[in-house]
């Protein structure tokens, strides 16, 4: 039998055949403006720290910042995501660190700013780093977290954050109604055209380890979880209300947090609201992928693999500690 004859017209092998085919045919690209590289700075140090648990990121003191950044800008990333660690005595259960307008954090926005100021710098609202119990609010006298009580204190450090010179605040909490109160409290002090980003659909993971670590708050968590206000791991409707709800209140933006294990999220989220649609490689992601790659057992390529698959689903925009890595690369 002539297998030819038989074989049929379409051969999708034909567009795979060379590299310059793949590329003009490819249906998702990664480019290094889809990357936000997050930063962990540290008070009181000087120079900079490893993070164990998260190979080749380290924590800056702000005499090592704006060389980091420098470098981050100089690979043509346009935004960096700072996450503080606080001096440990001026954390409390209320976390009125957080609405000191001099604190550590608003600190290292200004002095960004004034070397960098076409970077957008994204800071997170939550009370986490700045509470003694580590969680994102405020607790009641049941050792709950007061909802209500820590919108108050959430609106006053979003407009700390955006006097400070923020260009996007990031709401990552996950109480009821913050949007909103953060949203009314940016336009009445004159912020209309700061971003506000929701971590909209937040999920009560298990990736987020190392993160605690490079913060430093994990110590403050005993046998307490987040399970009260962050998404529980098998929704998905929710999270779509989730999303609404905060599209609702003013978010310009909104995120999935963590990203491979929750791609359906992003997907779904991005084919109903067509809105700007983050996702976050969270830390535990990235040191799996890290430790893996440090034993053989899979290679550097899986990094971008990783990133490729959340713009495949949906992201326009990945938060990844990998940001400078893959940077350089493209």
């Amino acid at each position: 039998m002539n297998l030819n004859r038989k074989f049929p017209f379409t051969r999708l092998r034909r567009t795979r055949s060379k590299a310059g085919l793949r590329s003009l045919v490819a249906e998702t690209s990664l480019t290094v403006d889809d990357l936000i590289q997050p930063i962990f700075i540290k008070e009181n140090l000087s120079g900079e720290e490893e993070i164990e648990s998260m190979p080749e990121i380290k924590r800056y003191g702000l005499d090592l910042l704006n060389k980091e950044i420098e470098e981050i800008v100089s690979l043509g990333i346009k935004a960096v995501a700072v996450f503080p660690v606080v001096d440990e005595q001026k954390k409390d259960p209320a976390g009125l660190e957080a609405i000191n307008e001099d604190n550590f954090l608003s600190k290292a926005i200004r002095q960004i700013k004034e070397s960098f100021p076409e970077l957008i710098i994204i800071v997170d609202v939550a009370l986490d780093p700045y509470t003694t119990h580590g969680h994102d609010g405020v607790l009641d006298d049941k050792g709950d977290v007061d909802n209500d009580a820590s919108l108050l204190t959430l609106k006053e450090q979003a407009l700390v954050l955006a006097k400070a010179g923020a260009d996007v605040i990031a709401p990552s909490d996950m109480m009821d109604g913050r949007i909103r109160v953060i949203r009314e409290a940016l336009e009445e002090n004159n912020f209309k055209n700061t971003v506000i980003l929701s971590y909209a659909a937040k999920y009560s993971s298990k990736f987020y380890g190392p993160f605690k670590e490079a913060v430093e708050s994990a110590k403050f968590f005993g046998n307490k979880t987040k399970d009260t206000y962050q998404m529980a791991i098998g929704n998905i409707n929710e999270a779509l209300h989730e999303v609404s709800m905060d599209i609702e209140e003013g978010a310009d933006i909104v995120m999935v947090k963590p990203g491979m294990p929750y791609l359906d999220v992003v997907r779904v989220v991005k084919e109903e609201f067509k809105i700007p649609t983050f996702v976050y490689q969270v830390s535990g992601e990235y040191s799996m992928l890290k430790a893996a790659i440090a034993r053989g057992w899979l290679s550097q390529e899986v990094i971008k693999e990783s990133l490729v698959s959340f713009k495949r689903a949906g992201a326009d925009c990945i938060l990844t500690y990998s940001a400078k890595e893959v940077a350089r690369e493209l």
